[in-house]
């Protein structure tokens, strides 16, 4: 069963398939990669909390920056943010995003949490 969570015409925010959670892209506000960055990932925890899941089961991550030249700011506020020994398979890179005023975009790929 494939479970859609805040779905629109275009898109839902979170998917759940087989014990899988698939977050659309995050971004976020500010003037800096750094703030955009800290903000995302907050977002990120939300979405990941609601599909019952948290940071520590994340299986992948794609990071897009609009300037790799970032890729130091948002590596600071990343490595902060992800739980020492639960680093995900990740990719970085540059590309064009969807407003000219974003720095950074991530996608999230994490197992939903399971009892222990």
């Amino acid at each position: 069963m494939i479970e859609r969570i805040h779905t629109t015409a275009r898109m839902s925010k979170i998917v759940k398939h087989n014990g899988t959670v698939y977050l659309c892209g995050q971004v976020g506000d500010g003037d800096t990669v750094a703030a955009q960055t800290k903000e995302c990932l907050g977002r990120v925890d939300a979405l990941l909390i609601e599909a019952g899941s948290s940071r520590d089961n994340i299986l992948q991550a794609i990071v897009w920056l609009a300037d790799i030249n970032d890729f130091k700011a948002m590596n600071e506020v990343w490595d902060a943010w992800v739980p020492n020994g639960h680093a995900p398979a990740r990719a970085c890179g540059e590309a064009r995003l969807a407003r000219s005023d974003l720095k950074v975009e991530i996608i999230i790929t994490a197992a939903i949490q399971t009892e222990q």
